[in-house]
Formats: structure tokens, C-alpha cells, sequence
């Protein structure tokens, strides 16, 4: 059975990207353009990874991965940030929130991937 992943992120060109970088992995891949549409897609369909942009439209990343890891039956499911928001401190801002992981944008393709992997296997 192939693993699910979440992309969580409201740029349709930044979606396209992880679809065509995880178009030959046999990843099953649903995508959500909010922290509000991502919670939905969780409810119908638990992924086994979400990968969670941060600067996102009516509910942020950080608000989304703090109720997603609030739901006991959630929690496990690892969340790795994929933001621009490459400041300083905020790999620790998106851990405190619950994310497992944190990528900075612009990622390297590779880079990513070994981390999906590493959490999937």
C-alpha cells in the first residue's frame, strides 16, 4: 500500500513543484491550500506525512500543526515545516508549534526527499 502525503501549501506553483518531484515515488500525494482545508482533508482521508507551508491563508501552518498534534489520534503523523520564512529562530518557532521537521525554501529537491523518506520508512 503506497504512503499518503499531505502538501499543504496555497501557491499552486510551489504544489506543482513537490508534485512533479514526488511524481515517480508511488507516493499517493493530496494537497490543501489552507490550515482550514488541510484539517479537513486530514478528517477524510489520515495521511502518513504533511508537509505544511507556514505562511498560509485563513489559518496559518503554525495553527494548523498545533491542532493536528492536539488530537491524540493525530499526533503521530509527522508534519515537516517547508516555509520561506528562513529566519532565524524559526526552525525552533515551527518545533515549539509541533512540526518534526523543518526545510527552508528554497529547498533542494534531494534534500527534501531524503527527509520525507527518512519519516516514511
Amino acid at each position: 500500500m503506497s504512503k499518503r502525503i499531505l502538501v499543504v501549501e496555497d501557491q499552486p506553483d510551489n504544489r506543482q513543484i513537490i508534485r512533479d518531484m514526488l511524481a515517480d515515488t508511488g507516493y499517493e500525494i493530496s494537497e490543501a491550500e489552507n490550515g482550514e482545508a488541510a484539517l479537513a482533508a486530514i478528517a477524510k482521508q489520515r495521511p502518513d506525512l504533511i508537509l505544511m507551508d507556514i505562511q498560509l491563508p485563513i489559518m496559518d501552518g503554525y495553527a494548523a500543526t498545533r491542532r493536528i498534534k492536539a488530537d491524540p489520534s493525530l499526533r503521530s503523523i509527522p508534519v515537516i515545516a517547508v516555509t520561506s520564512y528562513a529566519l532565524s529562530g524559526e526552525d525552533k518557532k515551527a518545533r515549539e508549534a509541533g512540526c518534526d521537521d523543518y526545510v527552508p525554501k528554497p529547498y533542494s529537491p534531494r534534500q527534501l526527499l531524503a527527509k520525507i523518506r527518512q519519516y516514511l520508512s
